[in-house]
């Protein structure tokens, strides 16, 4: 049979088309902000994980650009050959010390940090334990590994207790979690991870993708929240949510983090970070160190938000972060949402099945420190609109 045979026919993604109601790849004519230029409209962005609002700050734009000048636009190579920079070695350090771990390394992307760390850590004859609803490059991670994966219910602890009893006792574990949870912005149960993993002689690796800038104190993320940075093994993050940019990274002990280095084969194989990348992560790094209240800021308008929406009968998910997701339950329904609020000039992310059960679709909306109440207010209403013309409950 013909390998390609599978793309003919009639798939979802051309259904919605033909009804008019495709949600994606939608085109902006400017950058993330509260306010884009969504293909030529005015339009509210409820659906970029730009937390603390840093992708236009100019300190962080002109970093890219002297970054550019000075480096060129690419480094021709990977890490572990010619790619490396003074910038990448400096961002590293820069991480490492402000999620207080000894060493850090950088990905070219989130994604691929995962399946980076992952794949070199676990081996033949050890085993993952994840959060169902961990992210999909976790998942991605555990199948390049030589390792056997096991799934625990969402922040279910004696669901993951379980899954450890299962393991013998010969065999390395190593649980993953998302700290943040980037569909449902719920955060993990790290205390009694934490516990567990010191009862069955596990290690924990903490995803902090939406955590970084989002949560704690002064923004280091899950660890910081709940006063257990010593507790996390491995913490893996992203600069393209609150920091700004584009890659990834992973911070723990030295010779942990080493290991990665020469064996992690998306590492070796992958060209390293942009020069203007690295630059402006370095930049919105030093902003959210010197400028802690943006998370402060971002969390209050995080809370304006859901009291609005719970004044208006709105069912959403109960979170403390800045991810809102509003319910909708079927999967057309929630496309027609998505497609009524853009013309309304709203943007929001749709989640269907099966990124959901069935008959749990949502509405995934998330905010940043730049969102004023009057923005809110402004999106609360057409919200609510939608809904009661859709008669979602």
């Amino acid at each position: 049979m013909d390998i390609f045979k599978k793309t003919e026919g009639v798939h979802n993604y051309n259904i919605a088309k033909d009804k008019g109601i495709y949600p994606y790849f939608h085109k902006l004519l400017s950058g993330q902000d509260v306010v884009v230029n969504m293909e030529g409209k005015r339009t509210i962005m409820l659906g970029s994980n730009n937390y603390l609002g840093l992708t236009n700050h100019p300190k962080v734009i002109e970093a890219g650009v002297e970054a550019i000048k000075k480096y060129g636009s690419g480094c021709s190579g990977s890490r572990f050959l010619n790619g490396t920079l003074d910038l990448h070695v400096k961002l590293e350090r820069e991480i490492a010390d402000f999620l207080h771990k000894e060493e850090a390394v950088t990905f070219s992307t989130g994604f691929q940090s995962n399946l980076g760390v992952i794949s070199a850590i676990v081996g033949r004859n050890d085993y993952m334990i994840c959060d169902k609803e961990n992210h999909a490059s976790i998942y991605d991670g555990c199948k390049l590994s030589y390792g056997k994966m096991l799934r625990y219910n969402h922040n279910d602890m004696a669901d993951l207790e379980s899954k450890l009893k299962f393991v013998p006792k010969e065999c390395g574990i190593l649980i993953i979690t998302d700290g943040v949870f980037s569909m449902s912005g719920d955060i993990c149960n790290l205390p009694k991870i934490v516990e567990l993993a010191k009862k069955y002689g596990a290690r924990v690796m903490v995803d902090d993708a939406h955590g970084l800038g989002v949560i704690g104190k002064t923004g280091r993320g899950t660890g910081e929240y709940f006063g257990m940075e010593d507790d996390i093994d491995l913490i893996m993050g992203t600069f393209s949510k609150s920091l700004a940019s584009l890659g990834g990274y992973v911070a723990g002990k030295k010779e942990v983090i080493e290991y990665i280095k020469h064996t992690s084969r998306p590492y070796i194989f992958s060209a390293s970070i942009t020069p203007a990348s690295v630059s402006s992560a370095l930049a919105a790094l030093n902003i959210l160190k010197s400028e802690p209240e943006r998370v402060k800021r971002l969390n209050d308008i995080s809370d304006y938000m859901r009291k609005r929406l719970k004044e208006n009968g709105v069912n959403i998910i109960e979170s403390k972060t800045p991810i809102i997701p509003i319910y909708t339950y079927d999967d057309e329904k929630t496309f027609l949402a998505c497609k009524m609020l853009l013309d309304r000039g709203v943007y929001v992310n749709p989640v269907v099945s099966p990124a959901t059960p069935v008959g749990k679709s949502l509405l995934r909306t998330s905010y940043t420190a730049n969102h004023t109440k009057e923005i809110i207010d402004e999106a609360v209403d057409k919200i609510v609109e939608v809904l009661k013309l859709l008669n979602v409950k």
